[in-house]
Formats: structure tokens, C-alpha cells, sequence
């Protein structure tokens, strides 16, 4: 996905869509978000929605989506027998036709709200026409997590957890991994600009624009960006957070010396 976006800066930057590969003991290959599948490559009109892609002008490079990604590390995608989202949004679903055999873990409110509103700008059908193999939670209380509760997916290790991060849509959840003595949590589109969740709580207006619009609960994800902000403060020698879209974000992933939002 590319948004062309300038801040603090006179080159346009390209928004991303984060995805996460772990490889588990016992369990496969685990996939955190899909992104973009090689449906919505060779037919973006049918499978994304043409106002969708007018909109996000997205970068339609078969090399860039999970399964080819995944090839290109020496690794068999139909290992991929786990896939966890942190909702359904067209941008974050795309690629679920691609592995067909996977178990697709998802909150029970998010895949009631697709179904309900699809085909809509947010929801896509095409991107669950297939036999999916869902694997639903309830958004409710589970074990404590840093000041957050969290869910065990099923059949999976306790090195990953869902984290509900409530507001963005009706059944959004961050996605938590263990990393030797830390935690990586996926916030999805819990916020999309890293100075959200510091203490300037500074926005980026493109980006901002795109997450009030599509925000369900305004008064939850201010909320819950609040929660993230304490999480950082109080826990950050022991989780980093990070999210979907914010291209600097990702770039402290790579030694290359891009981050400069």
C-alpha cells in the first residue's frame, strides 16, 4: 500500500503495510497481517474496489506481497499454517486467498462487522470468498499483559497473545510476540504516526486524516493510544510497540539510514 505523504521534508514518503513471519517450534510458520495478495495485483478493481484504490494509490508489485516474500526467504509459503490479523480492512486482508490452508485467527466482532458491511470501501468479500478456516475470539477480558489484557490463540505457543486495542474498528487487536526477554506488539492501526504514542502526541495530517475517517469509536482509540503511550513509558525496556503504516517505524528495522520522520 502507498500513500503519498510529505512531512518535514520535501520528498514523498510511501506509506507501508508491516507484516510479521515467525517461525515457531511446533507450529509452522506464523503470519502476522497479510497486506496486499496476488488477487489484488492482477485485479485490483475486482478485489480492492476501484474508489479504494483511487484513494491509496497502491504500489501493485507482485514481489512485495507476503507469499512472494516468503518464497524469496528459502521458505515454503504453504507452511504458513497460521495467519492473525489485526482486522479485516481491505489493506490488511489481501492476502488471506494466498494461503488457503491456513488457520485465520481474528476477534469475533471483526469478522461479524465484514460480513455485515461487505462489500463496502472498508471490507472486501473477495478477500475471504475461499474456504477460510476461521478461528474467532470473544473481545472480553483474558490474561493480564503489561496493563493490557490479553487472548491465547488457539494452538498456538505462549509467545504470542492477541492484545484488543479497541476504536479503529469494531474488532481491532494488536498482535503481541516474545523475543527472547522482550515483546514486539503489532498495534495495527491502533495509531499510524510514531509521535502519536510519545509525549508530543504529535499527528501527521495526512495520516491522521486517513485514521479519524475510519475510525468506528473515537473516544476508544484516543483510549487506547493512551494506554499505548503509558505502555512505552512504564514497559519499554520490555515491549516495543510499532504499527501498520508509518514508514519511519519501519525503517528502524533497516540500517540504512531512511528513518528521518
Amino acid at each position: 500500500m502507498t500513500i503519498e505523504a510529505t512531512y518535514e521534508g520535501p520528498q514523498p514518503t510511501p506509506a507501508v503495510n508491516h507484516c510479521l513471519l515467525v517461525e515457531t517450534e511446533a507450529d509452522g510458520l506464523v503470519l502476522v497481517e497479510t497486506g496486499l495478495g496476488l488477487g489484488d495485483i492482477h485485479d485490483p478493481g475486482g478485489t480492492l474496489g476501484g474508489d479504494w484504490v483511487e484513494m491509496a494509490q497502491p504500489v501493485l508489485d507482485e514481489g512485495e506481497t507476503a507469499i512472494r516474500q516468503i518464497a524469496r526467504l528459502g521458505l515454503a509459503p504453504s507452511d504458513v499454517r497460521h495467519i492473525i490479523v489485526t482486522h479485516l480492512d481491505v489493506d490488511h486482508s489481501g492476502g488471506l486467498p494466498d494461503f488457503p490452508e491456513a488457520r485465520v485467527h481474528v476477534l469475533a466482532t471483526e469478522l461479524d462487522a465484514a460480513r455485515a458491511q461487505a462489500p463496502s470501501f472498508r471490507y472486501r468479500p473477495a478477500h475471504w470468498a475461499h474456504q477460510v478456516h476461521w478461528v474467532t475470539y470473544p473481545f472480553e477480558p483474558g490474561e493480564p499483559w503489561f496493563g493490557f489484557t490479553a487472548l491465547q490463540p488457539k494452538g498456538l505457543p505462549q509467545e504470542i497473545k492477541l492484545v484488543p486495542l479497541g476504536g479503529h474498528t469494531a474488532g481491532h487487536t494488536g498482535i503481541a510476540v516474545q523475543s527472547g526477554d522482550r515483546w514486539l506488539l503489532h498495534c495495527g492501526d491502533a495509531y499510524y504516526y510514531h509521535r502519536e504514542i510519545d509525549e508530543t502526541r504529535e499527528v501527521h495530517p495526512l495520516l491522521d486524516l486517513v485514521q479519524t475517517s475510519s475510525q468506528v469509536s473515537r473516544d476508544l482509540r484516543l483510549g487506547t493510544q493512551a494506554r499505548l503511550r503509558e505502555l512505552v513509558r512504564e514497559h519499554g525496556d520490555q515491549v516495543e510497540v510499532f504499527c501498520a503504516h508509518d514508514p519511519w517505524e519501519f525503517a528502524r528495522y533497516f540500517d540504512d539510514g531512511t528513518s528521518t520522520g
